[in-house]
């Protein structure tokens, strides 16, 4: 009897040291995020292994922002974001855009490029409906109007998701920021803050504009950060990436930071958490997950992507290379660490006084491996930029390269 009794002692205790244990390692998984801290096995450096141009994509643009058959459409914008809509169709989402008549050149011996008249009207934004592949109509536009005087908004990233956790609804949710007319060096516009538009499905009605992040109160508008310039889900949270705009201050490159959200949460400001360099925090000072203000960081638009285990950013390069080179950056999780810049591709350009920027993936386009990656042109000088994008309208859309990315060697 004192064996059983000192046996079942042994067996009680076995099981309560068991018990600790599973208590303490799911206390130990739950105090660490979802991705944070733990690379997987599927997680390999990854880094451009080929490129080539769209030419299909490029022409697409072309063919629709020349179109002669409407005077209130979309002939030319930057900013270029899409997201892919539940039945099908892609919503294309643009920052400054010109609409109005595009005139074709009278013969090939002449003027060899279409243009625009002085009286184009410029809009702070813009949506445009593909269809099967085809370019279909534009939306009023602007699609957000501008919320007072002197102050503007941009559309950046977009995701289709709950219209709150759990529900059955799906929705549209578009990343809006918010600009202030300001003085050198802020000549495109002091960062103010960041909003979600919430639209109505299949119709894309925009049924309200929520502020979830307002930096008017940082006092030094380069250290303002702005996000959705680029979205990724995963494990039930969309991770939403931003920026500021060291660049504006000259400084030589700007920070990248992120945030996160629960699915069906973005529009609830309430459910924002951003990482503020050790964890996740509501409503704290984000600290940033890549720059170091001088060799590394980001552009104020880049993107992200992820494939299988692996993160990739693309960003236009440090320094003057900036202006014509796009650069990668791999990490096994949103907040780091970023390993690069690992493979840097200068996409094409028209000759002349012209700079890329913005590079965005278009992850809906691609399969089979492939990556659809696209990035903005602009005049370089801003002196007589509107002059110079009338008078060659193809300056000012969207191009497009195909991508395939492979380990790094």
């Amino acid at each position: 009897m004192p064996e059983d009794r000192r046996a079942r002692r042994q067996r009680t205790g076995v099981g309560v040291g068991l018990v600790l244990a599973l208590v303490l390692t799911a206390v130990l998984l739950g105090a660490l995020p979802d991705d944070e801290g733990r690379e997987g096995r599927d997680c390999v450096p990854r880094t451009v292994g080929s490129w080539s141009a769209d030419e299909r994509l490029t022409g697409e643009f072309a063919r629709y922002g020349d179109d002669a058959a409407r005077a209130d459409d979309w002939t030319g914008g930057d900013g270029t974001h899409s997201v892919r809509l539940p039945d099908g169709r892609v919503l294309w989402l643009f920052s400054d855009t010109y609409l109005g008549q595009v005139y074709r050149p009278p013969n090939p011996v002449g003027e060899s490029y279409a243009w625009r008249d002085g009286t184009a009207p410029l809009v702070r934004n813009s949506a445009v409906v593909m269809d099967d592949g085809r370019l279909a109509t534009t939306l009023p536009a602007p699609l957000f109007p501008d919320p007072g005087p002197g102050r503007w908004r941009w559309p950046v990233a977009a995701r289709v998701e709950p219209r709150s956790p759990g529900s059955s609804e799906q929705v549209l949710r578009v990343l809006l920021w918010v600009r202030t007319a300001g003085q050198a060096p802020w000549i495109y516009g002091v960062p103010t803050a960041t909003e979600v538009a919430t639209l109505s499905l299949p119709d894309l009605r925009v049924e309200s504009v929520v502020e979830v992040l307002d930096q008017r109160q940082v006092r030094d508008p380069s250290r303002r950060v702005l996000f959705g310039t680029t979205l990724v889900h995963r494990g039930g949270w969309t991770y939403v990436f931003g920026g500021d705009d060291g660049q504006a201050a000259s400084r030589p490159v700007s920070h990248a930071y992120v945030a996160r959200v629960p699915e069906g949460g973005l529009g609830d400001p309430a459910a924002w958490e951003y990482w503020d360099g050790s964890a996740w925090v509501a409503r704290a000072r984000p600290g940033a997950v890549l720059g170091d203000g001088r060799r590394t960081g980001v552009g104020s638009a880049f993107s992200v992507v992820r494939q299988g285990g692996t993160y990739v950013l693309f960003t236009m390069a440090a320094g003057t290379r900036g202006l014509t080179t796009v650069t990668s950056y791999w990490a096994c999780s949103p907040t780091g660490p970023w390993h690069g810049p690992v493979k840097d591709f200068t996409p094409s350009l028209p000759s002349d006084q012209v700079a890329a920027y913005n590079p965005q993936a278009h992850p809906e386009l691609g399969g089979d491996g492939r990556l659809v990656l696209s990035y903005d042109v602009n005049w370089l000088e801003v002196t007589g930029a509107a002059a110079q994008l009338n008078r060659n309208v193809s300056l000012y859309r969207p191009r497009f390269v195909t991508l395939r990315l492979r380990p790094v060697r």
